[in-house]
């Protein structure tokens, strides 16, 4: 199976801006990067963005937003709803997208406006969902790379099996793992991993001896 970060893509998305990490795409958020690629082929000028915290959405807007010229909302309750419907309308006028970043999809939202609540009604909704194996290990060591810290192999191959599936768990464990290394000096070894994330409760301790997934490799 081909690493997460190695799915093709029109244009690569893995590099990130200079102040930001690293994209790493895969399974989880491949057809959001898609479609956010095509912005031809929208059938509105708008399209809002869905996953959890922690999944990269923000940065995927904003390489959205330097490879397009569109705008982003990231969050659509941190504006008002007469600031949306006037971005959608500018959008559809202008033919420049519009993305709005949000936790759940429109149908969720609590809409006074009625006008905005039909256009939001033909929006399309992309979705990022939780990693996959190959992503979670990719952003794992990406985290690490990005914080300079130095990781010995095999660390992040070791944890992803062993823990909660989640954006949320994986920089949980990498903000652990970064405290310990600076506690004790020196990297991070399969040990002090173990040691760490069980003394956290960040790793089911029932699954210590399950063998380590190779389908990345």
């Amino acid at each position: 199976m081909a690493r997460a970060s190695q799915i093709a893509l029109p244009l690569d998305w893995s590099a990130g801006g200079s102040n930001d990490g690293p994209l790493i795409v895969g399974t989880s958020n491949a057809d959001a990067v898609r479609y956010l690629r095509h912005v031809a082929t929208w059938p509105v000028r708008t399209a809002v963005l869905t996953g959890p915290r922690g999944s990269g959405r923000s940065l995927m807007g904003r390489l959205f937003a330097r490879d397009t010229g569109g705008k982003i909302i990231d969050g659509h309750d941190s504006v008002s709803e007469e600031e949306i419907f006037h971005a959608w309308n500018a959008a559809q006028a202008s033919g420049s997208p519009l993305l709005i970043i949000a936790d759940a999809p429109p149908s969720e939202w609590n809409v006074a406006l009625p006008d905005l609540r039909s256009r939001l009604a033909a929006v399309p909704v992309l979705a990022i969902g939780d990693p996959d194996d190959c992503l979670a290990r990719d952003l794992i060591e990406a985290l690490f790379a990005q914080r300079g810290m130095a990781l010995a192999p095999g660390v992040a191959s070791y944890i992803v099996p062993r823990m909660e599936r989640s954006y949320a768990m994986i920089h949980r464990v990498v903000a652990a793992l970064d405290a310990a290394s600076l506690e004790k000096g020196g990297g991070i070894s399969i040990r002090l991993t173990r040691e760490t994330l069980l003394s956290q409760g960040l790793i089911d301790p029932d699954l210590l001896e399950r063998q380590d997934d190779a389908t990345c490799r």
